[in-house]
């Protein structure tokens, strides 16, 4: 614990805040990836084209 306060020049509780949010957001990371694995192994997922964003764009363009 010494060597990381002197490494990031933080006091020890704000380095033992700021691992508890870091650990909270894999949770949170972890959760998110496994709801989208899910998703795709179950075809819901869908990726759009580059071009085909570009030709919604240039049409809503033209209908506004």
């Amino acid at each position: 614990m010494n060597f990381l306060t002197n490494y990031y020049e933080q006091d020890k509780s704000s380095l033992i805040k700021y691992s508890l949010k870091e650990l909270y957001e894999d949770i949170i990371d972890k959760h998110i990836i496994t709801e989208y694995e899910t998703s795709e192994k179950s075809g819901e997922v869908k990726f759009v084209d580059s071009n085909d964003i570009k030709s919604m764009l240039q049409n809503q363009g033209n209908s506004a």
